[in-house]
């Protein structure tokens, strides 16, 4: 059974002052425990990474084994007919893996849900900060730090920076930092948000969450 919760919140600036005005999000969460939704989405999205092509070749597919080694019989060897058999170097593989899809299906109301309730229960971990997309003019690495220490973010744990669309300045700004991964609201994932410590919103991406994720 699902429940409606709110997050309201005050975004920041981009030198950590409180702006003017307030807005909420509205999220439709798990009453209980929706531990077994966000196993199965995490489930999904891993699948989703694996790529599946790696490839063994049978008895049948080797090359060449065409002609029997030796007689049937009066040899005093095992009788052979092939050597290219999985018995012998160089021979086919038996039981090997073959190119397979990995892709689990999930539901996009479960998707959704799933995305919706583990952004409730990271609700104390997120910093709005307005217009970053915009404010942010140089490519420096050294321009998101100190965004970040005005803001009170601390850079020794994981960050995730969810903006509506990923700016060549945020881009540069933020590839040299080992603990921040950037993504767009539309590529928003269980995977990052599981490991975020620290999640950084601008109200143009929690926009697109509603639209996209939210009923």
């Amino acid at each position: 059974m699902t429940i409606q919760k709110f997050i309201t919140y005050t975004p920041l600036n981009v030198y950590g002052k409180q702006t003017d005005f307030n807005d909420e999000l509205k999220l439709n969460v798990l009453e209980t425990s929706g531990n077994y939704l966000l196993h199965k989405d995490l489930l999904r999205h891993l699948n989703s990474q694996r790529q599946g092509t790696v490839s063994t070749k049978t008895r049948s597919e080797v090359r060449g084994g065409g002609r029997k080694p030796w007689r049937q019989k009066g040899t005093g060897r095992a009788r052979a007919g092939s050597n290219r058999s999985p018995l012998w170097k160089g021979g086919g593989v038996t039981f090997g893996p073959k190119p397979r899809q990995f892709e689990l299906k999930v539901n996009k109301k479960e998707r959704r849900l799933a995305l919706q309730t583990l952004i409730y229960n990271k609700r104390n971990k997120l910093v709005i900060i307005n217009n970053l997309e915009s404010d942010l003019t140089e490519p420096k690495t050294k321009a998101f730090l100190k965004i970040c220490k005005d803001c009170e973010i601390s850079m020794d744990q994981k960050i995730l920076v969810v903006t509506s669309k990923k700016t060549p300045t945020l881009k540069l700004a933020t590839q040299n930092l080992k603990n921040v991964e950037l993504i767009s609201a539309g590529h928003l994932n269980t995977l990052s948000l599981l490991r975020a410590q620290q999640i950084i919103l601008t109200p143009l991406a929690i926009n697109d969450i509603k639209e996209i994720y939210c009923d």
